[in-house]
């Protein structure tokens, strides 16, 4: 069915046994997005809180648990959308399959956002006081809403034509409703680099006009999906909701502040201000907090709700979480565009398990010599790399490792582990390292040396395998002083837990300096020192978060019998990579224990939503 609001989605869900009612009492503070973690862990239904202490409206959490329940949400329209970019790519399979494109065009119709003069959002006003106050995670700063749909019109464009409605941005920034900085009528916009809200900004300061903005909550969960979709720059991403959701995204124009989508179940109605407040820490999806730093302010004007509104809602944490199908999902849809997008470049895999932005993989191809196939060094695939840098989101890739398809057709980048053993035996560590220093890094990730601030680097793999893979430690096996506990997550990888970081302490350097020559250590082509290494090797998930969030290349990567060539730097051993935890890292998230306790308590209550706790 077409949803035009979370009530539809929930009266769907819970007609097709995929979502289960809690009517017990429960508590927005923590109890709930513990109660939402556990049940996406164990591949559960979508849940429906309604009797939340202190709320008004019911919650709705985990509808997006699985791919599988994304593509049943989806299941009237997703087709035709896949139709649709189908023939994006490729106009001409339109002659060549006729029936199967035939609705194509009808799919394109229904991607325009139409003007209404009213909606059923604006029947009711609140205060942001009265929206649910929902808290993730010990240590956030306040509730959030954490499903916001914020959009913004481009102030350039003039009103009453229709046309700023295909020159806006729906993004997903999270939104701070409470806590002990913002209170009554203001909220914090976190909104991070490289975000389409940005370049409306920019523009309303260079006009010396404010810029209006508003975060919709609900609706068709088009909507939601389309807010997180990383769209080219010209493309509304209305357009894209509403070819998902199977019918024109309706939107409603209220004096002059930016248009409000007609359907959505909450609307928050309001003007940034000319200045910023601290804004943090939140619970993130790389595993850590966000911590406190200085954000614009959203000026709430009004705060709508339609009648038997639902406030949807998701945890961000660890990965993998429910924003882990929203990944699934897009690479389903898109996946197919990048070779459009990028010549040469058949697919990326941003790893969610490490983050997302932290570790990409890539898959390109050699094209530029192929009569030189005696010499198979990294040529087009750097090209290709730097593309890859410059592409939207996965410019806030931290390491990128490409690899070229004709040396293993079967390779896919979706297959962590094989891709990590093709790049180990064919990267020359002398020659295929190749860093960006002093550059900008995700928002969220700690690791570099500054907000904003880090490094990159890329890892360029062509050719024949040239290294074997160590599986086992040799006999006699050693380790510099201070370093010990050795396990290999992955073959050619050693982990290996170092002391305690210190500030200036250049431990890992002694650290190879020590294992020059014929050192057993060199068997491994890569050695992470991590504080726990028997962590870091259970399980490959663990393996890409520790060394991908806790490091940043230019400053933690060293190596065996290292040198600098013409400002290049590589070793001639094994690639060291320091991936222990360090002062300016922001904490990991561990629940509240006396949270635990109370969901340990519904666990075992006999409740049906008992069995996926």
């Amino acid at each position: 069915m077409n949803h035009r609001s979370t009530q539809q989605l929930v009266h769907d869900l819970k007609n097709n046994d995929r979502l289960i009612e809690y009517a017990e009492p429960v508590d927005a503070h923590l109890e709930i997005a513990e109660i939402q973690r556990r049940v996406y862990a164990n591949q559960g239904p979508a849940v429906l809180f309604s009797n939340v202490r202190g709320s008004r409206f019911p919650l709705v959490g985990n509808v997006f648990g699985t791919i599988e329940q994304a593509r049943f949400i989806f299941r009237k329209n997703i087709e035709s959308v896949r139709r649709a970019i189908e023939l994006k790519i490729d106009p001409n399979r339109f002659f060549q399959k006729p029936f199967r494109y035939w609705k194509a065009p009808w799919t394109a119709l229904a991607m325009r956002p139409k003007r209404r003069k009213w909606g059923a959002v604006l029947k009711n006003v609140i205060r942001v006081a009265d929206l649910p106050q929902l808290q993730s995670w010990p240590d956030d700063g306040g509730a959030f809403v954490t499903l916001p749909q914020v959009y913004s019109e481009n102030p350039s464009r003039g009103k009453g034509s229709g046309s700023p409605l295909t020159d806006s941005n729906l993004g997903m920034y999270r939104v701070q409703i409470s806590g002990n900085r913002y209170a009554g009528d203001e909220v914090g916009l976190h909104y991070q680099i490289h975000r389409g809200i940005g370049v409306h900004h920019q523009a309303a300061l260079e006009q010396g006009k404010p810029l209006k903005v508003n975060v919709f909550v609900g609706g068709t969960p088009a909507m939601t999906l389309s807010a997180v979709m990383p769209l080219p720059e010209g493309l509304s991403e209305l357009t894209f909701a509403g070819a998902l959701a199977g019918h024109r995204i309706p939107m409603v124009q209220v004096g002059d502040a930016a248009s409000i989508y007609g359907d959505a179940d909450f609307c928050l109605q309001g003007t940034l201000l000319e200045r910023e407040k601290p804004e943090g820490p939140f619970g993130d999806h790389l595993g850590y907090y966000s911590l406190v730093h200085d954000f614009p302010v959203l000026k709430v004007e009004k705060v709508y709700h339609r009648d038997g509104a639902i406030w949807p809602f998701t945890v961000v944490g660890r990965p993998p979480q429910e924003d882990t199908t929203f990944g699934d999902l897009i690479h389903e849809l898109t996946g197919p565009i990048i070779p459009t997008v990028i010549p040469g470049v058949s697919g990326v895999n941003a790893v969610d398990a490490s983050g997302v932005h932290p570790l990409l993989l890539a898959m390109g191809s050699e094209r530029y010599v192929p009569y030189q196939q005696d010499q198979p060094r990294p040529q087009e695939l750097l090209t290709q790399a730097n593309a890859i840098l410059g592409q939207g989101q996965m410019s806030l890739a931290k390491y990128l490792l490409i690899a070229n398809q004709s040396d293993d057709p079967g390779l896919s980048v979706n297959r962590i582990e094989p891709f990590f053993e093709h790049v180990l035996r064919r990267a020359d560590w002398e020659r295929d390292l190749h860093f960006q220093t002093k550059t900008t890094m995700d928002t969220l990730d700690y690791s570099g040396s500054g907000f904003n601030e880090g490094s990159k680097l890329v890892v360029a793999a062509r050719g024949p395998a040239r290294h074997e893979l160590a599986t086992t430690l040799p006999a006699g096996f050693a380790l510099p002083n201070g370093y010990d506990e050795p396990t290999i997550p992955l073959p050619g990888v050693l982990a290996v837990k170092g002391p305690a970081f210190s500030p200036g302490n250049r431990d890992v350097h002694s650290f190879c300096n020590g294992c020059t020559g014929d050192h057993p250590v060199n068997r491994f082509r890569l050695i992470v020192i991590v504080d726990d290494s028997d962590f870091a090797a259970r399980g490959i998930n663990n393996f890409l978060w520790v060394v991908f969030t806790r490091s940043n290349p230019a400053v933690d990567i060293d190596g065996v019998e290292s040198f600098f060539d013409n400002k290049h730097w590589g070793c001639r051993g094994a690639l060291v990579i320091d991936s222990r935890i360090k002062p300016h890292h922001a904490p990991p998230l561990v629940e509240d224990p006396d949270v635990t306790a109370k969901v340990d308590s519904i666990a075992a209550s006999g409740h049906p939503l008992s069995r996926y706790l």
